[in-house]
């Protein structure tokens, strides 16, 4: 069985913060890894960020760890509407998305709607999009679809 998504291997976990840099340096330090360098999501006239259906400014800071199969973002969002920013003013920090890889974005989309899943955000970034579906109700997380663009 292929799954909803026609694969299940997890390949980032984000945990949402409202400090990135101290949190990357504790992680750092926990793992004994070098900390990531903290790269800035792109301004929307490139990323194109769409958040319960309408457009947004909204931008985060974001520090990734790879830890072999497995991809650990952390994310601090700015102040504007984004699944991010709600998610944190109503959880607090931790865990907010499993991602997954895949191929065929807007069928991936329509497929999860379908399901009863609906589209939270999306964008672009370079190299691909990402689209959060809300799949809290059943999941108790987001799932974040990842599709890179063919090299």
């Amino acid at each position: 069985m292929s799954g909803v998504l026609g694969n299940h291997f997890v390949t980032q976990i984000g945990i949402l913060v409202n400090d990135v840099e101290k949190v990357s340096a504790a992680y750092a330090e926990f793992f004994g890894l070098e900390q990531p360098e903290i790269i800035i999501t792109d301004t929307a006239d490139i990323a194109q960020t769409r958040y319960n259906g309408g457009p947004t400014e909204a931008r985060a800071k974001l520090a990734f760890f790879d830890m072999g199969s497995l991809q650990l973002e952390l994310i601090e969002p700015d102040h504007q509407p984004s699944t991010w920013r709600d998610y944190l003013n109503e959880h607090g920090e931790g865990p907010h998305h499993i991602a997954f890889v895949i191929e065929g974005m807007q069928e991936k989309i329509m497929l999860l709607e379908g399901k009863g899943f609906p589209l939270q955000q999306k964008g672009e970034y370079t190299g691909g999009r990402y689209a959060y579906m809300d799949t809290f109700k059943e999941l108790k997380v987001l799932v974040e679809l990842l599709e890179n663009d063919k090299q």
